[in-house]
């Protein structure tokens, strides 16, 4: 039986342990990144190194991008010197995994479509531990095809895979997701500072909350107060996990969406502008939860 090919493309934080959990499920993984270190990285974790995006792409049958925003993903697929629709083989499947907004996920989707190719926006939840651990959440937008025939590489990297339904469906569904955790995280700052400000103890008042019907995501697994969750990046001085720039980022995808469909979003918004004033005083590498230090005036 021939070994189906994968070429992947952006080998960050999260796209690295993906492309690695492929490789290791004996998938033939051709990476590339314009990062050295991270084609290193990718070469000892048992991915095959390409030396360009087009080299990676020729002959896969699966092409999976992980990309920093929309227009990187139009760059590489519909623009430039040699897109890669040029060279992606018919019967391939693109499976973008980037955040991006649903416009330019619809727009290259129906590109593909014109040349015969398959794409599919592919978002992922659950950060760089779910990346390594092959526990994350895909949610897809496409056909039920393309869904279909997309399963067979995120099932070996995730564990919940979703169809949110056509083009651009998984990108608004990602940003809703996105939009309500910074709101649930901005409240559980909110509520553990006030707390701590009269006298309580942080972990004490976070176990009671979680117990009752305050519990939420961010207060669960991901506590943002320091020493309260040994594993959490509160407690890592807020190194790792996912960083204010990125939520600012899809919160800014999410203020897109909310006008183009007339959504009222006063929460969104709401959250939008703390992680801003937070982000502007020198803290956009952070760890979201990190927002904590907004509210106890440890700012920069």
């Amino acid at each position: 039986m021939k070994m189906t090919t994968v070429a992947f493309i952006g080998l960050g934080n999260m796209g690295g342990p993906m492309a690695a959990n492929l490789a290791k499920a004996g998938f033939n993984v051709r990476a590339f990144d314009l990062s050295e270190e991270a084609l290193e990285t990718a070469k000892s974790n048992g991915c095959e190194v390409a030396f360009s995006a087009q080299e990676a792409a020729t002959g896969a049958d699966y092409v999976i991008s992980m990309l920093p925003a929309g227009k990187h993903v139009r760059g590489l697929y519909v623009e430039g010197d040699t897109p890669l629709f040029e060279v992606i083989k018919k019967s391939a499947l693109v499976i973008d995994c980037s955040t991006i907004d649903a416009d330019t996920a619809r727009s290259v989707a129906a590109e593909g479509e014109k040349l015969g190719i398959g794409f599919v926006d592919a978002p992922v939840s659950g950060g760089v531990g779910g990346a390594q651990a092959g526990t994350l959440t895909f949610i897809v937008g496409g056909s039920e095809a393309q869904f279909e025939q997309a399963r067979l590489v995120l099932d070996v990297m995730g564990k919940n895979i979703f169809h949110a339904g056509d083009h651009g469906a998984g990108q608004v569904a990602k940003v809703c997701n996105n939009m309500l955790l910074s709101i649930l995280m901005a409240g559980t700052c909110e509520a553990i500072n006030m707390g701590v400000k009269n006298g309580l103890d942080p972990a004490v008042l976070s176990e009671i909350m979680k117990q009752s019907s305050g519990g939420n995501w961010a207060l669960n697994v991901y506590n943002p107060y320091p020493g309260v969750m040994e594993n959490a990046p509160a407690s890592k001085d807020y190194q790792g996990g996912f960083q204010v720039d990125l939520m600012i980022k899809d919160l800014g995808l999410a203020m897109d969406v909310s006008q183009q469909s007339a959504s009222a979003v006063p929460m969104g918004s709401a959250a939008r502008s703390l992680f801003t004033l937070h982000k502007a005083k020198g803290n956009g590498k952070l760890d979201f939860s990190s927002l904590m230090q907004f509210y106890q005036d440890k700012e920069g």
